[in-house]
């Protein structure tokens, strides 16, 4: 919760003695935070969002229609990562369909051996 206040995300009560002292309303400002983070967004991305965000029962919903270009950038943004890991993953895929050269589990009898 340190981190988050550090990120200026969330702003507890500080006490006279220094201590912080977190209400209801920060314990829902962390459930946002924390579903945003699991939906791929940084901490500097939320922030933007956060204050025009509505967390009720019925999860995160956008307090204006302003929000939405952010989302859908934020959207097309992991579309394009996971595109990229699918084609990492495709890649090894090929990788480890190849039929291997030699039959051993020795790395250095491998880098030994003549290539063609």
């Amino acid at each position: 919760m340190r981190y988050y206040e550090e990120q200026g995300l969330l702003n507890p009560l500080r006490r006279s003695s220094g201590y912080r002292e977190y209400r209801e309303q920060d314990s829902e400002t962390v459930r946002g935070i924390r579903i945003l983070l699991a939906a791929g967004l940084n901490t500097a991305t939320i922030a933007e969002l956060l204050p025009c965000m509505i967390n009720d029962d019925r999860g995160l919903t956008p307090g204006c229609s302003g929000l939405l270009p952010n989302l859908r950038r934020e959207r097309e943004r992991l579309n394009a990562a996971v595109a990229e890991l699918l084609a990492a993953r495709d890649t090894l895929d090929s990788i480890i369909e190849a039929e291997p050269l030699m039959e051993t589990d020795d790395p250095l009898a491998c880098a030994a051996a003549p290539t063609s």
